[in-house]
């Protein structure tokens, strides 16, 4: 019989949950959506019940397609990260999931005191922006008494029969609350973000154990939670990006850009994870990709991305158009959330073909911004998630990044990320990244032409910019 870790990647818009042997092979696979709702402009919230319940209907899919008999060695977690739930100690939603995307904050982060912002950089790495965690946690509890925490506290509690109240130190430190030196809550940002430690997680390094499954529709008593990582992290983790130079993109909904460091800087930093020592990485949020994608299509009136990407490869460039996807404002490197979306450039020969390819562009330049920050020479990009399917925006990408990129060859590079961590945890050699396969683009723009189209991005971008650069 198999032995097999059940790797649970909760996701923005869908619950995966992938069954994987020691060798890192996939013996099955689930998935099921998650809604989404956005009741006012800038609010995105998601149902806390319906998301643990995704997560439940994934789980069953994939131990039913299953063909082979496997036992079940432990489970492991990679959650999206600084969304909010706040629950009852009986385990009871108390309202709903405010989403990473979230900008109902915005205006209370706005008017903290300066001292504030660099108090959380010198401890966090971080800067205040209503993305994060902790402005989101105020907001619940001036609505009700409860336990709050990011997603992944929200699946152990209920894993572990509502018996567990604990996060892991790389989804911690995405709250604004978390000490990534010290390794443990700050005192002095509990305080100056009013948040009462008492409604908080215990904080538990990646690979530390979370806990024993109880109650668990599908599942037995008693499966160790093994490992937990953040879904960025866990991508990170899972490309073996691990030393200096090395960068990879996670293309979601939003996208993440990281690169591992040395130690802790105040500004960009974030914990990947911890284990025997602290991994930490510069990392910059680009909070609408795919998510721009999806705006684009619909706009346009087509069914889905695979259509929009498919119209756009019609056209060799976009003619000048430029789409700025500012929707909820804009995240790294520029961190402007009073900035507005704009699609520029176009004149009486536009066509819905340019437009959707100023979308692919958009996705691909917002990934230029942060990687032209990164100190040192970039040696490359490897890139996982969804938009990696497309040859279109993987050789763009590679066209105005003037740099290889490697797209993983497979799409559940997270989940794999937090299963190999699992595994190591359990006492398996894995070193599953050396072996994994990549399909590599190499750029084809010429230099001339590459900065052509990095300084038309960075007009538009100065154009619809609120705060100064």
């Amino acid at each position: 019989m198999v032995q097999a870790v059940l790797a649970i990647d909760q996701g923005t818009t869908n619950s995966k949950a992938v069954l994987v042997a020691p060798d890192g092979s996939v013996l099955a696979t689930g998935s099921a959506p998650v809604g989404l709702s956005t009741p006012r402009p800038g609010w995105v919230e998601q149902d806390a019940e319906d998301l643990w319940q995704s997560v439940l209907r994934a789980i069953a899919t994939c131990l039913s397609a299953s063909t082979s008999s496997f036992d079940l060695a432990g489970i492991a977690l990679s959650t999206q990260r600084e969304s909010v739930v706040g629950w009852s100690r009986s385990g009871e939603p108390v309202g709903p999931v405010i989403g990473w995307q979230d900008t109902r904050t915005a205006a209370w982060c706005a008017q903290l005191p300066s001292a504030v912002d660099d108090l959380v950089r010198q401890r966090t790495g971080l800067r205040v922006d209503a993305m994060f965690s902790a402005p989101k946690m105020r907001w619940l509890l001036d609505q009700s008494d409860a336990l709050v925490g990011t997603v992944d506290a929200w699946l152990i509690h209920r894993l572990t029969g509502c018996r567990e109240h604990l996060t892991e130190a790389g989804n911690a430190s995405r709250t604004l609350l978390y000490d990534t030196v010290r390794l443990d809550w700050s005192t002095e940002l509990l305080d100056a973000f009013g948040v009462p430690r008492s409604a908080l997680p215990d904080v538990r390094p990646s690979n530390a154990g979370f806990g024993v499954t109880t109650s668990v529709p599908g599942l037995p008593d008693g499966i160790p939670i093994v490992a937990v990582l953040a879904d960025s992290h866990a991508a990170m983790y899972g490309q073996g990006c691990t030393q200096t130079g090395m960068v990879k993109a996670t293309y979601g909904t939003g996208s993440s850009v990281m690169t591992p460091v040395d130690g802790f800087v105040e500004s960009g930093c974030t914990l990947a994870w911890l284990t025997d020592r602290p991994m930490y990485a510069l990392e910059g949020n680009i909070v609408s990709s795919g998510a721009a994608l999806a705006w684009t299509a619909d706009l346009l009136g087509l069914p889905d991305v695979g259509a929009l990407v498919a119209l756009a490869a019609t056209v060799p460039s976009a003619e000048g158009v430029v789409l700025v996807p500012a929707f909820a404002g804009l995240g790294a490197p520029h961190w402007d959330r009073e900035a507005r979306a704009a699609l520029t450039g176009m004149n009486s020969s536009t066509t819905r073909a340019h437009i959707a390819r100023a979308a692919v562009h958009a996705v691909a330049h917002q990934i230029c911004d942060i990687t032209d920050t990164i100190p040192g020479a970039v040696k490359g990009l490897r890139a996982d998630g969804g938009a990696t399917v497309s040859e279109l925006v993987m050789q763009t990408q590679a066209d105005l990044l003037g740099r290889p990129v490697e797209a993983a060859d497979v799409p559940e590079v997270s989940a794999l990320g937090a299963a190999e961590l699992a595994w190591t945890t359990l006492g398996t050699t894995t070193g599953w990244a050396a072996r994994r396969s990549y399909r590599t683009f190499e750029p084809r723009l010429d230099a001339a032409a590459r900065a052509g189209l990095r300084t038309q991005w960075a007009g538009a971008v100065a154009a619809v910019r609120v705060r100064p650069a």
